[in-house]
């Protein structure tokens, strides 16, 4: 599957609704809420019928409908890193989000962590990755996993917004091909993959194929990129950033890009911590409230 627009996510949904209840427990809330922000495990679909998504969900009091934020975490080839890797909770940015009316679903991607499954989003080899397959394919799990939440009464079905990290943000990228009204705002912390190539900073696995999906994903696309990429970032650095921006450009894509101060000792975890997105406030505040409709008032 490809993700074309949100409306085949939704079908898709429906289609492997029988198959997935009857392969994974039931989708949906596990458990109660707690706190901070009515915190909630979920779990919600993937592209592969046999594997449930583990998520978490925070919203803000009342009954909303609020909108509707989906953060897409990083990822990693190492397949013993990604077994171990905790689930994914951008707490700061999340919060960030709920106290501005938001509902967040941080979901972690079949492959990751304790939801396990297939690697759907495996680029392969560094000299011959298929970088547009991988964002493809990262851009329908993060689709499908929308797509349960905007089935429910307290999410309004448009006017979404993809907040993406690193390979999350690759993915995002590929979604901007999407409806303006169901995905009004995408924006993309150091998107990219294979950063640190061998293991080693300032090292991209095959630069122009990544650049020349970039331009691709930029003829598709119809929502706004707002690509951000901190001064300190070893994966994907500020000049390599600019040469995947100006390709996204080139294929029509339209790109708000800033450069934000460094941050710690590598800057492409800024956003996991609550400095970081601190740092990265204004611009988040800015894309935000370009959107339409404007979000919902925390009650």
């Amino acid at each position: 599957m490809h993700s074309k627009n949100l409306l085949v996510a939704l079908i898709v949904v429906a289609a492997l609704g029988v198959r997935v209840a009857s392969a994974q427990p039931a989708l949906g809330a596990q458990g109660v809420e707690g706190e901070p922000y009515r915190l909630q495990q979920w779990l919600v679909p993937s592209p592969d019928p046999e594997t449930a998504s583990r998520a978490l969900l925070l919203r803000p009091s009342g009954e909303g409908p609020f909108p509707l934020a989906v953060i897409a975490h990083a990822s990693t080839q190492n397949a013993l890193r990604r077994a171990q890797m905790p689930q994914p909770e951008y707490r700061a940015l999340a919060g960030w989000l709920v106290a501005r009316g938001f509902a967040v679903l941080v979901p972690e991607r079949p492959g990751h962590g304790a939801t396990g499954g297939k690697y759907l989003e495996d680029q392969g080899g560094c000299d011959e990755a298929d970088f547009a397959r991988s964002g493809r394919v990262t851009a329908d799990e993060i689709a499908v996993a929308a797509g349960l939440l905007r089935q429910q009464s307290f999410i309004r079905p448009e006017g979404a917004v993809v907040i993406g990290h690193s390979a999350g943000a690759w993915g995002a990228l590929a979604l901007a091909g999407e409806d303006p009204k169901a995905i009004a705002a995408i924006i993309a912390f150091a998107p990219g993959r294979g950063g640190h190539a061998n293991d080693l900073p300032d090292r991209v696995c095959a630069p122009h194929t990544l650049t020349a999906a970039a331009n691709e994903f930029g003829k598709k696309a119809r929502v706004k990129v707002t690509w951000l990429v901190a001064a300190n970032d070893s994966y994907f650095s500020p000049t390599f950033s600019r040469q995947l921006v100006d390709a996204f450009r080139a294929g029509s894509g339209k790109v708000d890009f800033q450069v934000l101060p460094a941050h710690g000792s590598e800057g492409h975890w800024l956003v996991e911590s609550e400095s970081g997105v601190k740092l990265a406030a204004a611009q988040l505040a800015r894309a935000l409230n370009a959107r339409s409709p404007s979000p919902a008032k925390k009650k």
